[in-house]
């Protein structure tokens, strides 16, 4: 048994807002750089990416594919979308089950135009699961707990989603803005396997396996996944890596327009109208999580330890204090470091303190502290990306987390008081 770093959902570049990056030789190569073994083939219903991946993708053996170099392994999948406007995250045996899958949904969808990469399938989750059982797939939530296009923005539950085929559901795709703490608060989802996926629509390594699974596997292929999925008590899944929540977009409740922040209480009263602008408050994650939960702190005894990372160049971003990820010191500083410890993954989990500081001091200062947690998150939400805040030491850690409380809590007070609670 061997395990694997697996980064299973992507976009090809003819869904909309994809990097025209976003090729198989370049996902292969930025994903090996960052540590990965397995990539999702991402869109495989779409006609012309679907051409790409028989021309770039090979069958090493019986169901196992992998770049013509041999750089990474690729394991079919699709994301699709339901007539309830809910995403689904789809995995395939081989290219044969993706085509006749697609012929099953033959006048339910356009498929081959550009920006359908991912599909808009006029069926509801019940009848697409269905049919995905029915080409030898296996389906589950994409991004499940996001406000917009997931499970959780339209159903209470998962198995009231997919109906008749809820049974069959064995994971769900925790997404950017949930981890292992927030699904398990819900008490149906301590029945399932879950995933952490990128969902990435540009190839470079900030973006792909940003989130990721290491899963225990003889070989990477949809047979061991389906199966490390479905037999939950082999504990196959050993750890589920990704941003921590309130890097999400969607984390916390907020304006779509300006980003304010409220309460979910608050928001009520305002009928979804934001104080400042105007605006639509969207609903957050964390709040949606907590109407559902049942109030305890509980795990599966299969569930595996979830870490939270933060991208490399995000770090060296923040030690170099400069304004662009895709500056030239950042991209050279990145190279600098993976150069030396082969992948990105390594440098932020496993490579020694002592080396990291001789590459740059000031970045490996700021390695070590993502490794002690000396980290603070101003929250994200309605379609912001929170920012994390590294500390150098423990008593900058402290003090930085008294200054963003005391700014929380007197943002708070200013709403309250526009509201007439004082």
């Amino acid at each position: 048994m061997t395990e694997f770093n697996c980064d299973l959902h992507f976009h090809g570049p003819y869904s909309t807002g994809v990097s025209k990056n976003m090729l198989i030789p370049i996902i292969a190569e930025q994903s090996k750089l960052k540590g990965l073994h397995v990539c999702g083939m991402a869109d495989m219903l779409q006609g012309t990416w679907l051409k790409h991946l028989k021309e770039n993708i090979v069958e090493k053996e019986n169901g196992i594919f992998a770049d013509k170099k041999e750089q990474i392994n690729f394991i079919p999948q699709v994301e699709v979308q339901c007539n309830k406007r809910i995403h689904h995250l789809i995995f395939l045996p081989d290219f044969a089950s993706a085509e006749n899958l697609k012929e099953s949904f033959k006048g339910k969808a356009i498929f081959d135009s550009w920006g359908c990469g991912r599909p808009v399938i006029r069926l509801s989750p019940e009848e697409i699961a269905e049919k995905v059982f029915d080409a030898g797939g296996i389906i589950g939530p994409a991004h499940a707990f996001t406000p917009y296009f997931s499970i959780y923005a339209f159903f209470d539950s998962v198995k009231k989603a997919y109906g008749s085929m809820g049974k069959k559901i064995s994971f769900l795709e925790l997404g950017l803005s949930a981890d292992t703490n927030y699904a398990d608060m819900i008490p149906e989802n301590r029945q399932y396997q879950f995933l952490s996926n990128s969902d990435s629509h540009s190839p470079w390594p900030y973006r792909i396996g940003r989130e990721f699974s290491r899963i225990e596997m003889k070989e990477p292929s949809f047979k061991e996944l389906k199966k490390a999925l479905e037999e939950k008590e082999e504990k196959k899944i050993k750890l589920n890596i990704g941003l921590d929540p309130r890097e999400g977009k969607y984390h916390l409740t907020a304006c779509n327009a300006c980003y304010a922040k409220f309460s979910l209480e608050e928001a009520t009263k305002l009928n979804m109208r934001c104080l400042k602008c105007r605006g639509s408050i969207k609903r957050g994650v964390r709040d949606r999580i907590e109407m559902l939960s049942d109030g305890k702190e509980e795990h599966p005894d299969f569930r595996p330890k979830y870490i939270h990372s933060v991208p490399l160049a995000e770090i060296i971003q923040l030690a170099l204090d400069v304004k662009g990820i895709n500056t030239k010191a950042v991209q050279k500083m990145w190279h600098d470091f993976v150069d030396k410890f082969d992948t990105e993954i390594n440098v932020l989990i496993d490579a020694p303190e002592e080396e990291l500081n001789k590459i740059d001091s000031k970045t490996g200062t700021k390695i070590i502290a993502f490794r002690k947690g000396w980290i603070h998150y101003i929250p994200g939400g309605g379609g912001e990306y929170g920012k994390p805040v590294i500390c150098d030491s423990q008593e900058e850690f402290e003090k930085k987390g008294k200054k963003l409380e005391e700014q929380m809590k007197k943002e708070s007070f200013e709403r309250q008081k526009t509201l007439g609670e004082f």
